[in-house]
């Protein structure tokens, strides 16, 4: 037999760190932006039925005609401008499958969701990145010289902007959709959190406008586990995605399901309505305790604890049983740590513990592979 070399992956795939958010088993978890809350009593009982009714012997409808039309339906917009998928992360990798890939380029502007840098360079597009200023926002004779100077293919937004919560102004955005359509580019607007915010870039959308929305049945709709998401943009884009899709990438049940979340609305505009008015609260609350905090319009909190190391609070925090997201060593936020509006009682025991820790000697530090990868 032959001596075994083992086969080595791609270039920018062998060097690449995965995507991972730690998942602890602690009392209070407030570290990746979920719904506090499962969806009603009365939806999960639906999903039971409509599992009994799944055709599960034959595959589900590729096209996924009943969904789109449902989600059209919701945002006022036609079927042929819907695309559907598992999570919004696999409607960001068939957009770079689409537009990306080798010889083009998307840019970014730091901080942000980290997973458009990854999904570019696991697809092959080149990654450019731009910056924000203190408060987070967009500068924008920085971003239109950016686009003038390199014409990336696409270009991330988010909005609200993961991890900071803030929003991009439309009139910024106008600008550089128009900027991109002189040289044929994609502005690609992520609203994972777009129910918490004020204002939405949807309607924008038009057959002669580079730009495209996608969001997520996993914050709002408190549907993380089921792993849905779906793009608003012109026609011409989703004939394009549905070429890359796999075959029958959506199963039976997630696009019944999907179908069915959007029959409990108004359970889901109460549980915004709620959680917004949690973030409030909090967000007073950190004010007091003299962190330095930053504006939201999703559901966490971004902020940076003045008199102690962000790292060793999070440590802290672990200790006492809660969980927050750690971007201490994120480029622009440095020392930050990001909390996941949860229920009352969540919310109070994160404020007492953080207030605990501010107020006294820290504790021991927890093991340091819980962070890895934070």
């Amino acid at each position: 037999m032959a001596d075994f070399i083992r086969p080595v992956a791609r270039d920018g795939v062998a060097s690449m760190d995965g995507y991972h958010s730690p998942q602890i088993d602690v009392d209070v978890r407030l570290n990746t932006n979920e719904s506090p809350v499962p969806p009603p009593d009365a939806f999960r009982r639906a999903v039971a039925d409509r599992a009994v009714d799944v055709a599960w012997h034959r595959y589900p409808d590729r096209a996924a005609t009943a969904l789109r039309m449902a989600l059209a339906d919701a945002h006022g917009v036609a079927l042929a401008q819907v695309f559907a998928a598992n999570g919004s992360n696999e409607v960001l990798q068939g957009l770079h499958l689409a537009y990306g890939g080798p010889g083009r380029s998307a840019v970014v502007f730091d901080p942000t969701y980290a997973m458009y840098a990854q999904i570019a360079r696991t697809i092959g597009t080149t990654v450019l990145r731009g910056t924000r200023d203190a408060g987070h926002q967009l500068v924008r004779g920085d971003v239109l010289s950016l686009l003038a100077e390199r014409q990336p293919a696409l270009v991330h937004l988010c909005s609200p902007n993961n991890p900071t919560g803030t929003v991009d102004p439309m009139e910024l955005v106008i600008e550089i959709v128009d900027a991109v359509s002189g040289y044929g580019g994609l502005v690609v607007v992520d609203e994972a959190y777009g129910q918490f915010a004020s204002t939405s870039l949807a309607g924008l959308l038009a057959e002669d406008r580079p730009l495209v929305v996608s969001r997520t049945f996993s914050k709002t709709w408190a549907m993380a586990g089921a792993r849905l998401g779906f793009l608003l943009a012109p026609t011409w884009c989703v004939a394009e995605l549905e070429k890359v899709a796999l075959p029958y990438h959506l199963d039976a049940l997630k696009q019944a399901v999907g179908i069915l979340a959007l029959e409990y609305g108004s359970a889901m505009d109460d549980r915004v309505a709620e959680l917004v008015g949690e973030r409030d609260r909090v967000s007073t609350a950190l004010s007091d305790l003299g962190v330095t905090s930053w504006p939201s319009e999703a559901n966490f909190i971004l902020f940076r604890p003045e008199a102690r190391s962000g790292s060793e609070v999070w440590r802290s925090l672990l200790d006492r049983s809660v969980l927050v997201r750690d971007f201490t060593t994120m480029a622009g936020i440095e020392g930050c740590l990001r909390v996941t509006i949860g229920t009352a009682d969540e919310n109070d025991r994160f404020l007492q513990a953080l207030t605990e820790i501010l107020a006294g000697p820290l504790g021991e530090a927890t093991d340091k592979s819980a962070t890895e990868g934070v």
